[in-house]
């Protein structure tokens, strides 16, 4: 190329907004990797669970999670407004779908930072909408490494992630995309570049009709 396109003749074509999901065993790295996604990556949404849980001191209603009732919840649940939800140590949480419809129509991505029973459950509802990434850890010994040096857990606590972790981990088949996270600067700019091709995709982009008839409608250069 001998120059570089100008600002003014910048194409932009309406598109439908992706859900990317991102999975990991516990130490791997997927919840770095999704601040950097945030933080990096124009048009990401982080989104936003709802949980029966009671609200910590810190967190914001609506920023950190959407508190509700259990009984809220499960009308949520029984009348299908929730994308995907689970029970994790008595407590509810899940995905509302209206955000989510809403953000998508309107051409804005979405991401999730879940399991891989939470992915399931999304695959399940919003297959063509959903590209998920499997993020793995390059050893067993390093995934031990550096739930050691978050030194968040007890000795005990850290076995039991890591015997989970290897039952996360053969889920990795059901993935669209598998990352080994050796280095995180390499995995960030796998993950990038999957969300720059999947955001180019020809169906995910209804702007592509308008945008060809009127380039076929045009006189000859």
């Amino acid at each position: 190329m001998t120059g570089e396109i100008s600002a003014q003749n910048t194409v932009e074509i309406e598109r439908r907004g992706l859900m990317l999901v991102l999975s990991s065993p516990s130490g791997a790295g997927k919840s770095t990797i999704a601040r950097a996604l945030l933080a990096q990556v124009k048009g990401f949404e982080l989104s936003v669970s709802v949980t029966t849980r009671q609200r910590r001191a810190s967190e914001i209603e609506g920023v950190h999670y959407h508190f509700k009732t259990q009984r809220e919840f499960e009308l949520m649940r029984d009348n299908d407004d929730l994308l995907e939800w689970a029970e994790v140590h008595g407590n509810f949480y899940g995905t509302p779908r209206a955000p989510v419809e809403k953000a998508l129509a309107e051409g804005r991505d979405m991401l999730f930072d879940i399991d891989w029973q939470g992915a399931q459950q999304l695959r399940e509802k919003m297959r063509g909408d959903v590209v998920s990434i499997f993020i793995l850890p390059p050893s067993m010994k390093e995934l031990l490494g550096r739930l050691t040096r978050r030194a968040e857990d007890t000795p005990e606590i850290i076995q039991t992630r890591l015997k989970n972790a290897r039952f996360e981990i053969e889920q990795w088949v059901d993935y669209d995309y598998v990352v080994v996270n050796d280095q995180l600067d390499r995995a960030f700019s796998a993950v990038r570049s999957i969300v720059e091709a999947e955001r180019l995709r020809r169906d995910r982009r209804p702007g592509l009709f308008d945008f060809v008839s009127k380039l076929l409608g045009e006189g000859p250069a």
